[in-house]
């Protein structure tokens, strides 16, 4: 093995292991905060490296930096965004405030490996500083909310098209069950007809909408506070490169970035990231709520509703013989409390700036990447494992729609509430079904009943009235 070699900061000498890429400040933060062995996001790690690379070409233009050391810095950060060094950082998700720990990370692994590319022995600072020369005109305090900003982009982007995935097969499934009419219910009590269709449509429909309110986070995501320095105004840069490093920026990552319109509040205030968070959250209540309904609807077989099926895709108890359970439906539940959890957490970090500075971000930035990326994980999984597989069964819906007493509300504007109560609350208390009472009462004939009460009559009942 070889040596150790030292490496010094503003602290004193330590010694780092020769063979890792980042250095002295992130040995440091290993030591000081070994908590939970979560790792940055490769999202953020990929942002980060765009956003080294966008400011290492607005210094060499703008003059802030020599192109003798932004040439090997440049070839670094293209190196790290194609994920070349992402063994490299190794700093916990939980971590000194701002993501100084993150940065410095950065910072090291590219000035080390931009040593390395010119022939110079990692450590060697003085010929490239991870401070003076990789973060020039930068601070923690805008490079890592701007890297987290874009990160989220980037999940986003991934799980825009697992969510679609989920809606499409819940839409086909809401197709192929649009002529299958049953008892509605609302309170968990019989209510009206509806269609099986109807109800996976809604749900298609829920989360359409839930995605239709997505681009307005994002444009408050592009929003950087980039160029801002330590507190906004951008101390220690050069003129020109804070419009300039966004500009590249958004080249390189292809998100319609852009400059702060007030580079203060983007420093002192995370809402993009709380913006985030809580959209992560409306669409996780919706996913709860669909996967309950779901577990609902395939209850039983023999004491529940049992009005579809639900694939098998594991056998559901290690006691009871033959048991299978909603097992995709309960680990979409389970996803989603965690979202909501997160959404919680990160919501105490965005309340928590203070001044010029939300010190509490590393917390926000991990809890919003790490829910979107378990999202993206599993809706697309949920689709082909048990929505994709869900089958109806057609003899249960009719027998609940038949038996259920509150069909008669068809009748209401005939024969007024007050009598289809009566009807109603003697086919429950004698246990005989409504359209018998309703000819035994002479209240209506047969034929009248069939034509309210059919089966034509009741699909066409489902229907939107225009």
């Amino acid at each position: 093995m070889t040596p150790p070699r030292t490496e010094k900061d503003s602290l004193g000498p330590r010694e780092v292991p020769d063979s890792a890429y980042w250095g002295i400040q992130t040995l440091r933060a290993r030591e000081n905060f070994p908590i939970s062995g979560l790792r940055a996001s490769k999202h953020l790690i990929r942002s980060y490296a765009f956003l080294k690379l966008a400011c290492c070409r607005a210094n060499v233009e703008k003059g802030g930096l020599d192109a003798e050391r932004g040439k090997p810095i440049e070839q670094a950060a293209q190196e790290m965004a194609d994920g070349r060094f992402d063994d490299q950082f190794v700093v916990d998700a939980f971590q000194a405030g701002a993501g100084t720990s993150t940065n410095m990370n950065v910072n090291e692994v590219l000035a080390n490996r931009a040593l390395e590319i010119v022939g110079k022995p990692r450590g060697a600072y003085d010929q490239i500083s991870p401070n003076d020369h990789v973060n020039r005109g930068q601070s923690t305090n805008d490079t890592y909310p701007a890297a987290a900003q874009v990160a989220v982009l980037f999940a986003f982007r991934d799980l825009r098209d697992s969510l679609r995935t989920l809606t499409e097969s819940l839409r086909r499934k809401g197709q192929e069950f649009a002529r299958l009419p049953k008892s509605g219910r609302t309170h968990l009590k019989d209510a009206p007809p509806i269609t099986l269709g109807a109800e996976f449509l809604a749900y298609a429909t829920a989360l359409e909408h839930v995605l239709e309110l997505l681009p307005s986070v994002e444009k408050g995501l592009a929003e950087l506070p980039l160029g801002g320095s330590a507190v906004g105004t951008g101390l220690n840069s050069v003129v020109g490169f804070r419009a300039r490093a966004v500009e590249e920026y958004a080249s390189l990552t292809g998100f319609a970035l852009r400059v702060a319109r007030d580079p203060f509040e983007t420093m002192q205030s995370r809402w993009p990231l709380g913006a985030a968070s809580a959209w992560l959250r409306t669409l996780a209540l919706e996913l709860i709520r669909i996967a309950n309904d779901l577990r609902l609807l395939c209850s039983g077989p023999a004491t529940g509703f049992d009005e579809i099926r639900l694939p098998e895709i594991q056998p559901g108890s290690s006691i009871m013989p033959g048991k299978v359970n909603p097992s995709a439906a309960e680990c979409l539940d389970q996803v989603a409390f965690h979202v909501v959890g997160a959404d919680t957490a990160t919501a105490l970090a965005v309340q928590g700036g203070q001044l010029e500075i939300n010190v509490m971000m590393p917390l926000a930035t991990f809890e919003v990447l790490f829910s979107t990326e378990i999202l993206t994980n599993y809706l697309a999984v949920f689709a082909r494992t048990c929505v994709d597989g869900i089958t109806a069964n057609p003899g249960r819906l009719e027998r609940y729609m038949v038996q259920s007493a509150a069909i008669a509300t068809i009748l209401t504007p005939r024969l007024g509430y007050l009598k289809v109560a009566e009807v109603i609350h003697e086919a429950e208390r004698t246990n005989r079904p409504v359209k018998e009472i309703l000819v035994e009462r002479k209240l209506l004939t047969r034929e009248e009943v069939e034509s309210l009460l059919g089966d034509a009559a009741l699909l066409k009942l489902t229907e939107p009235v225009p």
